[in-house]
């Protein structure tokens, strides 16, 4: 059974993570669909833009934290976090997107969000590290302060406060976020599908160059992580539904 949903809208595309029982969390099987899923976008002309969403009202919990190991592929982190696009990718963001789903967020070239979203990195309070590009994209798209708030304490931040610093383009009323991302793909679409991706191939290049060294790093910090104690009494404490007691 199929855990992404796809369906186009004249050129435009909808990724739809339809998780609904696990909030949308990503294991290998969904990492997986969402790898071949990029690889056909990009080889479909008649495709010019992508719009990623969730089901169920809220985008993505981040990792599967009872999947065995980090669903990962040849594309990076969830099948597509690592890979240098040349179609726009428009994120709709309705309830929260958290952990691994707010990475995802931070991935897209472009984000359109419900007033009632929320955007957080929990990792920490899991006894984890954020390894799915957080470290470096959350500092790039954000102010370093509200950054390093959002990954020391691991509290979410409202979608207005993040519409505020820059991360969100649009702000949508609650439940509108896929429609008011499909009028902003329509405002994409009528342009030369050549200069769209020929422009957006240049920025996505030019930032896999400056975001080679956080991978590195972020790779150091979760080698680091996965020894610690803390880290299998984080992920244990939440799926028995109780605090941590951290070591």
């Amino acid at each position: 059974m199929t855990s992404l949903h796809v369906d186009d809208h004249g050129h435009v595309r909808i990724l739809r993570l339809s998780r609904p029982e696990r909030r949308n969390a990503i294991d290998q099987a969904l990492a997986d669909e969402l790898s071949a899923a990029f690889e056909e976008l990009e080889a479909d002309r008649a495709v010019r833009v992508a719009v990623l969403t969730g089901d169920g009202g809220y985008f993505s919990a981040g990792t599967d934290l009872t999947s065995t190991a980090p669903p990962r592929t040849d594309g990076g982190p969830y099948g597509f976090l690592a890979r240098v696009r040349r179609k726009p990718l428009i994120a709709a963001v309705e309830g929260f997107a958290l952990g691994g789903g707010f990475e995802c967020v931070l991935a897209c070239d472009l984000v359109v969000a419900s007033r009632e979203a929320r955007f957080g990195l929990p990792e920490v309070k899991r006894g984890l590290v954020a390894n799915s590009g957080a470290l470096f994209r959350a500092p790039a798209r954000l102010p370093l302060t509200l950054a390093t708030e959002m990954l020391l304490t691991g509290d979410p931040i409202s979608a207005e406060r993040a519409h505020h610093h820059g991360l969100v383009n649009e702000l949508s009323e609650p439940g509108e976020a896929l429609t008011a991302a499909l009028a902003l793909a329509d405002r994409i679409v009528v342009n030369s599908p050549d200069a769209v991706q020929g422009s957006l191939h240049a920025i996505s290049a030019e930032i896999a160059e400056r975001e080679q060294r956080g991978w590195q790093l972020t790779h150091a910090a979760d080698d680091e992580n996965a020894t610690s104690p803390d880290r299998a009494e984080g992920v244990r404490a939440f799926l028995e539904k109780r605090p941590p007691e951290w070591a």
